[in-house]
């Protein structure tokens, strides 16, 4: 290889050849043993290898990150939460639920290392809960987490149609854009998510992996570059200090906990590294590294953000309260730095808003598709279906059409951005509610741990963690702003019972007949002969091909093996 005029020596002269493919080929043994591990605890698990497992560490994390994208979700609702409870909202209220989301991350992250699995949360919660309530259990926490990830795309892509609208209004003052327009512009941004969602996976971390540095330096670029230019910053007393109270509530401290939705929408969806724990390689420490991770990034970077836009900050009353331009950021970020740079502002927010929509996505169509194997969705055989690239494409439209329907009131209601950023909220909340509060009682002795735990402090976290859950779902259903009239009112309950109450009244009537939870698609139980006695065991299963788990069982220097395919119907043994 060579550097300019200097000559680089490759990495095999450096090492020595027959050095450098050693370490190859230990980098690559090591990475086979990986997978065979994962698929080993996969089968123990009861599921069958059917998903491509090429995500790293890395990936895993990206992906989740992108679901808690900061820009994607603070600023479309920033202006919102100023209006309710002004700077101080903005930047202690999400201090606040950081905290409080790494409570909740944590508990997961501890479940997630013991059971790896696709359908994350309510296989979770077949484990954890006693017997008689399983089936019950998993059916409302898989339909609570389906709502939470198909909502949150109808917000997401809602949120970027609503800043490319604003972006225009930037360079064509005149432009005036209304929710007809916005949802336009909603369907084809929901469309090409779409369709990038079916390109095989290996793609699809290739892509968050970008994101990843394209959210961390775009915010530092946003950050030096907006306090840079503004000319009259705000006060640390405004930034820090200030509060604001334009929701016509009596009580100015229930506004500002209004604007604590913010936050809580933008901190969530990060149980997706589990959904994609099935495609991760080491999914036991890998996935929940990738739920830490993603909160705690994001939180920092978060923090960082709202401070810097706050002191861009120069006349609230015109900027804010009475602006020109819909999204109250983009109206700091013209008359802060001018319209130049307030539109690479505006693109670098796009293209991650695009990423985070598209990691969003991911994880509702892995949950889709793990909750419809287990027979529990409608057209459960249909949204089971993978493509030749073993992407459950099915699933991915399923869910962008609902996402299509639920974004329809937009075009209605003034509040109704709101209203589904509560549903995706208050659902999610509850998706993860349940699998911890088991964790902490039914299952609280008998719980084994993953590498990943918190020891000791594994069930003061989940008490902290099911308390906050527990406020904030309440608190995101309460009305936002008074006078209550038919535009403003939060119904947010209303779709949401709509969902969750027919999803109960079918488990009623049809269901609890038939719906047991998890189904196995895997038999690790072996029933074989020895000294005329018929013994049941079960055994260690390895992995022959790409195609067959097998159970191994060594019979004197013979090795016995019983197929565990679910199209082999009976035991079959080989002999060597």
């Amino acid at each position: 290889m060579a550097w300019g005029n200097i000559k680089m020596p490759d990495r095999a002269l450096i090492f020595g050849e027959e050095k450098t493919a050693k370490m190859y080929a230990d980098r690559k043994k090591k990475r086979e043993e990986a997978m065979i591990d994962d698929e080993l605890l996969l089968a123990k698990l009861g599921y069958k290898q059917d998903l491509n497992r090429q995500l790293s560490t890395f990936s895993n994390f990206a992906i989740s990150s992108g679901c808690c994208s900061v820009l994607s979700g603070l600023l479309p609702l920033w202006g919102k939460t100023l209006l309710t409870g002004g700077t101080s909202a903005s930047i202690w209220g999400y201090i606040i639920v950081a905290i409080m989301t790494l409570t909740i991350g944590s508990s997961l992250a501890e479940i997630c290392s013991a059971f790896p699995t696709t359908g994350g949360l309510y296989f979770w919660t077949a484990q954890l809960s006693d017997s008689q309530w399983v089936p019950f259990m998993c059916w409302i926490v898989g339909y609570f987490n389906w709502l939470s990830l198909s909502v949150a795309i109808c917000a997401g892509d809602l949120g970027m149609a609503g800043f490319l609208t604003s972006a225009i209004t930037v360079v064509k003052p005149e432009f005036q854009t209304t929710p007809a327009i916005d949802y336009g512009v909603f369907l084809a941004i929901i469309l090409i998510h779409g369709w990038m969602n079916t390109l095989p996976v290996k793609y699809t971390g290739m892509i968050n992996n970008l994101s990843v540095w394209w959210h961390l330096m775009g915010i530092l670029f946003i950050v030096i570059v907006g306090l840079m230019l503004t000319p009259n910053k705000a006060s640390a007393s405004f930034v820090f200090t200030q509060t604001y109270n334009g929701s016509g509530l009596k009580s100015d401290g229930y506004a500002w906990l209004i604007g604590l939705l913010q936050a809580q929408f933008t901190l969530n969806g990060y149980d997706t590294a589990a959904h994609v724990s099935e495609e991760t390689r080491s999914a036991q420490r890998s996935s929940p590294m990738g739920i830490i991770m993603a909160i705690g990034t994001s939180a920092v970077a978060g923090v960082i953000l709202m401070v810097a836009c706050a002191f861009m900050i120069q006349d609230f009353e015109g900027q804010v309260v009475n602006g020109k331009i819909p999204m109250a950021i983009t109206q700091v970020f013209l008359d802060s730095t001018g319209i130049g740079w307030t539109m690479w502002f505006l693109i670098i927010i796009l293209v991650a808003m695009y990423f985070a929509g598209g990691a969003v996505t991911v994880g509702s169509s892995r949950q889709t598709y793990a909750f419809a194997r287990d027979g529990a969705m409608p057209f459960s055989k249909w949204l089971t279906k993978l493509s030749d690239s073993k992407v459950p494409t099915n699933a991915v439209w399923f869910n962008i059409a609902f996402a299509v329907i639920l974004g329809i009131p937009y075009l209605f209601s003034e509040v109704a951005f709101e209203t589904i950023v509560s549903i995706n909220t208050i659902a999610a909340n509850i998706s993860y509610f349940i699998p911890i509060w088991l964790r902490i009682t039914m299952a609280r002795k008998r719980f084994q741990r993953g590498p990943y735990n918190m020891g000791k402090f594994s069930v003061p976290c989940g008490i902290i963690a099911c308390a906050w859950i527990l406020f904030t779902s309440v608190l995101f259903i309460l009305p936002t702003q008074y006078p209550i009239t038919a535009n403003n009112m939060n119904f947010a309950i209303a779709p949401f019972a709509f969902v969750i109450g027919l999803a109960s009244l079918v488990y009623a009537f049809s269901g609890r007949n038939w719906f047991t939870g998890p189904v196995r698609n895997i038999d690790t139980v072996v029933v074989r002969e020895e000294d005329g006695k018929v013994i049941q065991e079960t055994r260690r299963i390895v992995l022959l091909s790409e195609n067959d788990v097998v159970d191994r069982h060594e019979i004197g220097d013979q090795d016995t093996l019983i197929s565990s395919s679910p199209s082999t119907p009976e035991p079959k043994f080989i002999r060597h």
